[in-house]
């Protein structure tokens, strides 16, 4: 990807007025079934696994191109849209805000049994994965708010989901891409939006290998190893830990875990119960200390963005406009169906002309 933009992503309060998340909702559908119609549903997945894609999709949906709402927004309209054809189109949706998001396991293990889906089990644990990563691995002063992962009854998923900074208000959006075999712990991203940069403390770093196999086997040493992670409280202050930050009590239960479960890898240590963001903080410096492997600070975030919305910039949306897009679409893919597919291949010619032209 070499396309480049701008955009700050603030938090912005308020909802979209409801006649216009109708008309997201509406046009969504349309847009996906012309995709899937045309390239099929593993297709889909990866363009919104694509960070400039997915933008421009919300961009076109009518919302605020520069505000963190863009991605609840967008999702939920998806989500909304797919409600009435996720079995015809092959692609469902689970997750989204608040307290959407940790149903999300439950929502996954709904949709598999309607309609049969045998790799249910990776997909949650791709959902539990992700986040865990973006909230606890990868500490960069982001806490994730939303999260919603889209899936194919072939397994071929993707996760989008979203950290807010409290002292500046500002997000930062994460995406995942779902392939076989999919690495979650050494520069998992599909890509990180923000732009803002700074010190993080990135666990899952490629250059960090050493390091995350020095913390599994610390916590295979179980209680012994409590007494060593003390020693992170004299390490430098760029490590940003002190002794407010560490409790030996759930510290001890974390790793008394560890040691009964004997943690095989970096992934199993991310999902035991209480593994949360300081333990590991602590685990990975008294690592680096113990076995000399170092942790990194790199910020993986690559991606900023730079177009109009619900509150009328750059202009007010026009629901004349929108609503003649819809028809349009509809006509379309009515007209495909009957096997008039001229519209749908000069869609497909300027495609494959912005592709190159991205190239």
């Amino acid at each position: 990807m070499n396309r480049t933009g701008r955009a700050d992503l603030p938090l912005h309060t308020g909802k979209a007025p409801r006649w216009l998340f109708e008309k997201m909702r509406e046009l969504a559908g349309e847009i996906l079934e012309v995709m899937v119609y045309e390239w099929g549903s593993a297709k889909v997945i990866q363009r919104l696994a694509d960070p400039f894609w997915f933008q421009s999709l919300g961009c076109l949906l009518g919302f605020d191109w520069h505000s963190s709402g863009l991605t609840t927004t967008t999702t939920g309209a998806l989500k909304e849209a797919l409600k009435e054809r996720e079995k015809e189109l092959g692609i469902f949706v689970a997750g989204g805000k608040g307290k959407t998001a940790l149903k999300t396991l439950e929502e996954i293990d709904r949709k598999c049994d309607e309609v049969g889906i045998e790799k249910g089990r990776e997909i949650k644990r791709a959902s539990r994965l992700t986040a865990k990563v973006d909230n606890n691995a990868l500490q960069d002063g982001y806490m994730l708010y939303h999260h919603t992962i889209f899936f194919t009854k072939d397994g071929h998923w993707c996760v989008i989901q979203q950290g807010m900074n409290e002292n500046t208000a500002m997000a930062r959006r994460y995406h995942w891409l779902g392939r076989e075999g999919t690495n979650f712990t050494s520069d998992p991203h599909h890509a990180v939006c923000c732009n803002q940069k700074g010190k993080v403390l990135n666990l899952v770093a490629s250059e960090a290998e050493g390091n995350r196999q020095a913390m599994v086997e610390l916590a295979r040493e179980g209680e012994k190893a409590l007494a060593e992670m003390e020693l992170v409280l004299k390490l430098p202050r760029h490590h940003y830990i002190g002794s407010d930050q560490i409790n030996p009590k759930r510290f001890k239960s974390v790793l008394l875990s560890t040691y009964e479960s004997k943690v095989r890898s970096f992934e199993e240590l991310l999902l035991t119960k209480g593994a949360g963001s300081a333990f590991l903080r602590a685990l990975a410096l008294t690592s680096e200390v113990i076995y000399g492997e170092p942790v990194s600070f790199r910020d993986p975030a690559r991606f900023s963005f730079a177009h109009g919305g619900k509150d009328g910039h750059p202009y007010p949306v026009s629901i004349r406009i929108y609503k003649h897009t819809i028809e349009m679409l509809k006509e379309i893919l009515n007209k495909a169906k009957m096997g008039h597919t001229d519209k749908i291949k000069a869609f497909r010619r300027l495609s494959n002309l912005e592709e190159r032209l991205s190239a």
